[in-house]
């Protein structure tokens, strides 16, 4: 099962493409020769940097899937500080070739948005977490578990992206935002998830399992 109502190219990216291939198309036509080949360079990493293929949805419901590309910076026991509890923080690091389009790690309700301004610290780093700009959706299951999944901008990414509001209803796997540049995504999770992942891991979006919630 996939859930793909969007271009494979994300939407977010059009006008930067559009701009990219216009500049690099006019310094061609004007013979700009190594300009040109540059200028196009630009326009492909563009275009890389903003696809956003379908990816197919495991099946199992207490699947924690991953919110994002990329690879596992931090696998620990913390204090989830939107939701004011004990939980397991499992954090995804996106650099600038991961795509950048966010899932819904779990099927709930949206409970609360909360958006936090803050720096642009490199996103690698553990104080990201905490210092950075940051939007943390709480998100809560039909069987009362908490999954809290946190966009935070790095060091180059200087926007984040939210598509949804509280009281939405998300499935696992659909897109709710994108962050633009290297970036992470911190989720947090019950105490009693099973882990499936470890530091250094690559994950992919939708397709990777972070951890199984436990049954109710």
């Amino acid at each position: 099962m996939s859930n793909y109502p969007h271009p494979i190219i994300a939407r977010e990216g059009w006008p930067f493409l559009a701009i990219a291939i216009f500049i690099a198309s006019l310094v061609s036509y004007f013979g700009g020769g190594a300009w040109s080949l540059l200028f196009w360079l630009v326009a492909l990493f563009v275009l890389q940097f903003f696809r956003d293929p379908p990816r197919e949805i495991p099946q199992d419901a207490d699947a924690v899937l991953s919110p994002a590309d990329g690879r596992i910076v931090a696998v620990e026991r913390t204090q989830d500080p939107y939701v004011q509890r004990d939980a397991i923080k499992i954090s995804v690091f996106m650099n600038v070739f991961n795509v950048h389009s966010n899932r819904s790690p779990i099927d709930g309700l949206v409970k609360r948005i909360q958006y936090f301004p803050g720096k642009f610290v490199n996103a690698d780093l553990a104080k990201a977490s905490l210092e950075n700009e940051r939007n943390a959706i709480w998100i809560k299951r039909a069987d009362g578990q908490d999954v809290t999944s946190v966009q935070v901008a790095g060091l180059i990414a200087r926007r984040i992206l939210c598509y949804v509001q509280e009281g939405a209803i998300l499935a696992r796997g659909q897109r709710y935002g994108f962050i633009r540049f290297g970036s992470r995504v911190d989720v947090y999770l019950p105490l009693t998830a099973a882990v499936n992942v470890s530091i250094g891991d690559k994950v992919y979006a939708t397709t990777t399992i972070l951890a199984v919630l436990a049954k109710n």
